[in-house]
């Protein structure tokens, strides 16, 4: 599918899936704490990289600017304003970065709503804090393996795109061109995003000891949720304690 093409296609759907979760308020509550929870997951299963000045900032791009907590809906409604400048005036492998980006963000979207529709499905789990217990069982039921595979090499190549987009000095001077027209026209979230992945890979000077960890880690987990294992968080090449975790 062209980039352009996939790039609409994805913002088109997060803005249903968001427009979905707006008119339930119960919903959307259950997806926020959601999102808080694999927040703090993610942060503790990354503390490491976190702790590490040279890769501290690109893993709190990740966290906070692909996948985490953030309400990302202004920056999706600036998006579908700016697609056209987009596919005009960047070049091919930004834009697919670009629509990458977007089409993480909706398939995430969907899969939260998924689990929090298996986890809501019970009324014995209506008011119940997202524990270990309770995401595991949602979180096989609420998607296909093929989707939770996509997430993570959406990151891998998102990732390593951005890796090698910094390497070319014109992209760059263009979005430093573009930061003062885009604020003023109101796309100040979408151009701070930019922004935020240049400056962070940039920074980083090299990404594949940064994304190797993560995607290999993420993997091992959804590894473990599927089979069943009974502490999938544990760290990293930890063999299991063989205890289910507390519901």
């Amino acid at each position: 599918m062209d980039d352009a093409v996939r790039l609409q296609f994805a913002a088109t759907e997060v803005a249903g899936l968001r427009a979905l979760e707006g008119a339930d308020a119960g919903l959307r509550e259950r997806r926020d704490a959601l999102r808080l929870w694999q927040a703090r997951r993610l942060a503790a299963t990354h503390a490491d990289l976190l702790a590490q000045p040279r890769y501290a900032e690109a893993t709190r791009f990740f966290l906070d600017e692909l996948y985490g907590a953030k309400d990302f809906s202004q920056r999706d409604a600036e998006l579908a304003k700016v697609i056209p400048t987009l596919v005009r005036f960047l070049p091919r492998s930004a834009l697919a970065t670009i629509a990458d980006a977007i089409e993480l963000d909706a398939l995430s979207e969907r899969l939260d709503l998924a689990v929090c529709r298996v986890i809501e499905a019970d009324p014995a789990n209506h008011g119940r804090p997202i524990d270990t217990a309770l995401f595991a069982f949602a979180y096989v039921r609420a998607g296909s393996r093929t989707d939770r595979e996509r997430q993570i090499e959406l990151v891998d190549h998102i990732g390593r795109t951005l890796d090698s987009l910094v390497r070319h000095p014109m992209i760059g001077t263009l979005l430093g061109a573009m930061s003062r027209p885009a604020k003023l026209a109101g796309l100040g979230a979408m151009q701070s995003f930019l922004e935020s992945g240049f400056r962070t890979f940039a920074a980083m000077r090299g990404a594949d000891d940064f994304l190797s960890p993560v995607c290999s880690r993420e993997a091992e987990v959804m590894r473990r949720l599927y089979d069943g294992d009974p502490d999938p968080f544990r760290p990293y090449g930890q063999a299991s304690s063989g205890r289910h975790p507390a519901s």
